[in-house]
């Protein structure tokens, strides 16, 4: 049994991710289309590069995620502007990695799950415990993001390589990690999945799930997409997640980790 005082700092951090609801997954989704296609406008659209775009969406990613370590309680737009962050440096740097380096996409991939497991083994050995709604202390903080952060790059080079080198096609790609999400879910629900590992699992799922869409949205006619404009496409979808925001409660998470 804890203090009144270590409760009352749980709470706190714990306040400052939101609750894993329906509206999470929604938004969560919707932000890793937008990287993608946010990605793919600096990288690509504005002739930068995928180096100049990681470092640009990587220095934005440490500024957010020292302002979310300092924040003291759950502040919906810091979190989710967090979250772009983390997925548009994901997309730069997975294909930056995986074409600029030539390490190609399976090798990548290879590659980025052992970060993702090495990110988890860590932050388990040294918190004692991996859930996302148990973040506790500012050190559990940062492993949380360096995971998620992995996960977002992971879920650009699976989304990549089962569109293009398994040769499934953006459509084909996104019935593959919605299908996989399905039986997740359904683990959770019916099987005895820990809440734990169905959230991790959903998490990287998600960002191949909206890679592949966001490609689709504007890859050319030729390569399988429907060739949208990335930069509309980007603004769109953010003016989709900012509706989001406002319209679906927003309330921090006080789950109990399983």
């Amino acid at each position: 049994m804890g203090t009144p005082h270590t409760e009352t700092a749980l709470q706190e951090a714990v306040s400052k991710v939101p609750a894993v609801t329906l509206g999470f997954w929604i938004i969560k989704i919707a932000a890793t289309t937008l990287g993608e296609t946010g990605g793919d406008t600096v990288s690509m659209s504005l002739g930068l590069g995928y180096l100049a775009g990681t470092a640009i969406f990587a220095s934005a990613l440490v500024v957010l995620v020292f302002l979310q370590v300092r924040a003291k309680q759950f502040h919906p737009w810091l979190y989710w502007l967090t979250i772009i962050a983390s997925t548009t440096a994901g997309t730069t740097l997975a294909d930056f990695a995986d074409r600029s380096l030539g390490i190609g996409y399976a090798g990548g991939s290879a590659m980025l799950v052992a970060c993702v497991l090495g990110s988890l083994l860590a932050w388990r050995s040294v918190e004692g415990r991996i859930s996302a709604d148990d973040i506790a202390t500012p050190r559990a903080e940062v492993f949380y993001w360096v995971t998620i952060t992995f996960a977002q790059t992971l879920g650009t080079a699976l989304g990549d390589w089962t569109a293009d080198e398994a040769g499934l096609g953006y459509v084909g790609g996104a019935m593959v990690f919605a299908g996989m999400l399905t039986l997740v879910v359904a683990a959770y629900f019916w099987g005895g999945l820990s809440r734990t590992l169905a959230f991790w699992a959903a998490f990287i799922l998600t960002r191949p799930l909206g890679a592949t869409v966001g490609d689709f949205l504007n890859k050319p006619l030729a390569d399988g997409g429907l060739a949208l404009s990335r930069p509309i496409a980007t603004l769109v979808l953010f003016a989709f997640i900012a509706l989001c925001i406002t319209l679906l409660p927003q309330k921090a998470g006080r789950h109990a980790s399983s």
